[in-house]
């Protein structure tokens, strides 16, 4: 975390993704004594066409704008994505910083009419995956999603989430390289800071994680959780921007077991539509976060 504090966020990147780049993957003879996971830095330098003095002062941080064909040479190497190929270009001092965000995030009152509306779990969340609001079925699906929780909190420190994801490990690394990803060069918003050093305190899986600097989208997809009512549930899941904020809705397969399941949810709760709460604050890091036990 140092070289993120430092603002070295380049240098840490680097570091941290060719430690994870295996000799064999990068077609190097992985015999003698390495005392470094992944490759070295004087290799990841042969294999970009640059000098290993040069690739040393772009992890020091001594040269933060290197030019677009190093940094192609670098994703190349390092076995990028197009996302974190996206993600190594914003670390750039090249890349202009985006204006940081004052106003406190707020759920629109047509969000709050359409979760009203809406017969399947929906709910609204902010980029540092904090509920600000939700209906009653999202409530039924899981407590968690009431507003003034946060999902990435609860899925790392509260045991009945973490039995509620069917992959809680694909869940938690998705989570987090999705927040790093959201975060970009916003590093000194207050609520994104709090979060990441509560969690780094707090749990030995973010900091494993957060230390790998992954970064990815969170969007579309399907999931599988366990309801401890209604059993094993498969469900869509769509994200959908709103103004500032994310509108997330899961829903079944038509007709399917997990339709009838969630159906049979739906009864089971005697829910009425009701308005959702809406828990925007003018600092959204004055949002309450329910401590577990």
């Amino acid at each position: 975390m140092k070289d993120e504090e430092s603002g070295n966020r380049l240098g840490s990147y680097l570091r941290a993704r060719r430690e994870l780049v295996s000799p064999a993957q990068a077609g190097l003879p992985s015999g003698g004594n390495r005392r470094v996971p992944g490759l070295r830095r004087e290799e990841v330098a042969l294999l970009a066409g640059i000098s290993p003095d040069y690739y040393l002062r772009l992890e020091r941080g001594r040269d933060k704008n290197p030019s677009p064909q190093v940094l192609a040479s670098l994703a190349r190497v390092l076995e990028l994505d197009d996302i974190e190929r996206t993600y190594l270009l914003g670390l750039t001092a090249a890349r202009p910083r985006a204006p940081h965000r004052k106003r406190p995030e707020h759920v629109p009152a047509r969000v709050h009419e359409l979760l009203a509306h809406l017969q399947i779990p929906a709910f609204v969340e902010g980029r540092a995956f904090d509920v600000l609001a939700s209906n009653p079925m999202a409530v039924a699906l899981s407590p968690r999603l009431r507003p003034g929780h946060n999902r990435l909190r609860s899925l790392l420190l509260d045991p009945e989430e973490q039995a509620f994801h069917q992959d809680w490990t694909k869940a938690t690394a998705d989570f987090i390289a999705a927040l790093r990803t959201t975060i970009g060069d916003d590093t000194d918003n207050p609520r994104f800071v709090e979060l990441v050093g509560e969690l780094a305190l707090s749990s030995q899986r973010f900091r494993t994680l957060w230390a790998r600097h992954d970064v990815r989208s969170l969007d579309g997809g399907t999931t599988t959780v366990h309801h401890p009512v209604v059993g094993e549930l498969r469900l869509h899941r769509d994200k959908l921007p709103v103004d500032d904020v994310i509108l997330v809705v899961y829903y079944p397969a038509k007709n399917s077991d997990s339709d009838e399941k969630l159906q049979l949810l739906a009864a089971l709760s005697h829910t009425e539509p009701t308005e959702p709460t809406d828990t925007a604050h003018d600092n959204p890091a004055d949002i309450p976060h329910p401590k577990t036990p």
